[in-house]
């Protein structure tokens, strides 16, 4: 199982940058940037629902579920 984060992309499409997103949700810039990399192995759902506030999504839109092969 793998869980691809696709945070870059909704911030792009809603023409957000890394800075507004970070005031907006209240964490620090390393750990957002952490989460927009995909350098993280958990997110508490405090800090994802603070991101779905702000970036006006849906869970589903940040995290993507891909199948591994065997």
């Amino acid at each position: 199982m793998t869980i691809i984060l696709r945070l870059d992309r909704v911030m792009a499409d809603r023409k957000m940058s890394l800075n507004q997103l970070t005031e907006l949700v209240g964490i620090s810039n390393v750990n957002l940037s952490k989460i927009k990399t995909g350098k993280i192995s958990a997110i508490r759902f405090s800090t994802l629902n603070g991101i779905c506030k702000a970036l006006n999504c849906q869970p589903g839109d940040i995290l993507e579920y891909v199948e591994e092969e065997e």
